[in-house]
């Protein structure tokens, strides 16, 4: 009760924070809530696989790329007038966006999970990250769509008459799909599914000796997985208004597992814990030098040393998901 109690307070500062930031002088720090909630929920998707399913792919980030193409492409037909593909009308409404985006990663991570999850170990590393950079390099000369140069969403969707562009407004939206995502993934960690999904983590031939088919089970949760990551990608071009090829960099998904490992794998919370770590040593010490990276390194190699299991380690069992 305690820690539920805990939880609700922390719910409702987060709800309150634009206020809070507005009353402080601070209104930059909206935005950088809003960054945080996205990368999360980009980071929570990959923990599903990573820390209750044991799969370390290092293609994650496609997804959050095709979630953001998605509402950028459809952006960009909705103003020129002409179908996607001659077939598909462009729209401008996040109610369309928005599934399309999770319908897009989960097609996409669908296919390549079929073929991935054939492998194992180093080999599904390598085939997963093989397949993201295939995707990259896709985007990058795709020159309609901008290339290497991305493409701008000059006005974000249209959202039941709310405007995106205010700051508060996309902050509480990236933080409501945060914490809806963050309820479904404990519902399926604690459901019989996530119990076999972390049977097979622990040791996949002895689930499949009792007739549990592992390859199936793997297979929906990295579909699951890659929706909630083009959901992530769908916020972000909303709130950058820019998409581009970086956003499914090989570089991106390493990011992605850098906050999974900081906050603590295997956790509901840790990944929110290890987004805004991440997200909040970037700005700060974004702040004081351009040689920040230099900075930011040694600080989190001291984290890892000494909170072998993450941020989340400071908490107890609290977000672990097997309560």
């Amino acid at each position: 009760m305690r820690e539920r109690v805990v939880l609700a307070l922390l719910l409702v500062a987060a709800i309150a924070l634009p206020w809070i930031a507005e009353a402080l002088g601070t209104p930059a720090t909206t935005g950088v809530a809003t960054r945080i909630a996205i990368y999360a929920i980009a980071a929570a998707s990959l923990n599903l696989i990573l820390g209750y399913g044991g799969l370390v792919s290092l293609g994650h980030a496609a997804y959050f790329g095709l979630g953001g193409y998605t509402v950028g492409i459809l952006w960009a037909h909705s103003r020129s007038g002409e179908p996607f593909l001659g077939i598909i009308p462009g729209t401008a409404e996040l109610l369309i966006t928005f599934p399309a985006a999770l319908l897009v990663g989960g097609v996409s991570a669908a296919i390549i999970g079929a073929l991935s999850l054939r492998t194992s170990g180093v080999q599904f590393i390598m085939i997963t990250l093989a397949f993201a950079q295939m995707v990259f390099f896709l985007f990058v000369s795709l020159a309609v769509y901008g290339g290497d140069d991305g493409l701008m969403v000059r006005r974000p969707n249209e959202l039941l008459g709310l405007d995106l562009r205010d700051p508060a407004t996309m902050y509480w939206l990236a933080l409501g799909t945060l914490v809806f995502w963050l309820w479904l993934m404990g519902r399926i960690v604690r459901s019989r599914f996530g119990r076999v999904l972390e049977g097979v983590r622990q040791n996949e031939r002895r689930m499949a000796a009792i007739g549990v088919p592992t390859y199936a089970y793997k297979l929906v949760a990295f579909t699951i997985s890659g929706m909630a990551c083009a959901a992530a990608g769908a916020l972000w071009a909303n709130y950058a208004r820019f998409v581009s090829p970086d956003m499914m960099h090989w570089t991106k998904s390493g990011e992605f597992m850098v906050m999974v490992i900081l906050g603590g794998i295997s956790t509901l919370l840790g990944p929110v814990l290890g987004a805004a770590a991440l997200v909040g040593l970037e700005y700060t010490l974004s702040g004081f030098t351009e040689h920040w990276k230099f900075i930011l390194g040694p600080i989190l190699i001291v984290i890892v040393l000494f909170g072998r299991k993450g941020l989340m380690s400071l908490f107890g069992r609290w977000g672990s998901g097997r309560g």
